[in-house]
């Protein structure tokens, strides 16, 4: 199946990152005329943390409430270069780089994408709109309503939903 939102998201997912990146940390942002406080976003020193965090995002009680795949564990491991993660659906595996040049996925955002392609049950394409609302809402649970509508506000600018 085609996965003609990727580009989309990745797009809207870039410009949430530099937002977020620009904030700090518990500072106020501005987007669609609003201003909010969003929270730091958090940063991992290695891949065991990045398992740790997995593990601790998945057993949140509004989390299993709202996902029925919460409930299978999500495996965490090393990939070879710097460019890109990944989720293995078949083997619940999320494949994280942590080389030098792979540090930019060492942070809550990219695992919480990640995490969403192992809790989102649609059958669409992988970055479609059961996706991208799986992401939202997981978003929305972990960080707070004022990231999740950051995300659905650049979702909807950049044509992903």
């Amino acid at each position: 199946m085609r996965d003609a939102n990727r580009a989309r998201v990745y797009d809207a997912e870039r410009l949430a990152h530099r937002l977020l990146e620009r904030a700090g940390g518990a500072h106020s942002v501005q987007i669609a005329g609003t201003t909010l406080t969003v929270p730091a976003e958090a940063r991992f020193a290695d891949l065991e943390s990045v398992a740790r965090y997995v593990d601790e995002v998945l057993a949140l009680a509004p989390v299993r409430a709202q996902f029925p795949r919460a409930g299978v564990a999500v495996r965490v491991r090393r990939r070879r270069g710097g460019r890109a993660a990944h989720y293995d659906a078949a083997t619940h595996t999320m494949a994280v780089p942590d080389s030098a040049d792979g540090a930019w996925a060492l942070r809550e955002l990219v695992v919480l994408h990640e995490l969403a392609h192992h809790l989102d049950t649609g059958e669409g394409a992988a970055h479609g709109p059961s996706f991208v609302d799986a992401l939202i809402d997981l978003v929305r649970l972990v960080l707070g309503p004022e990231v999740a509508l950051i995300y659905r506000v650049l979702f909807t600018e950049a044509g992903a939903r």
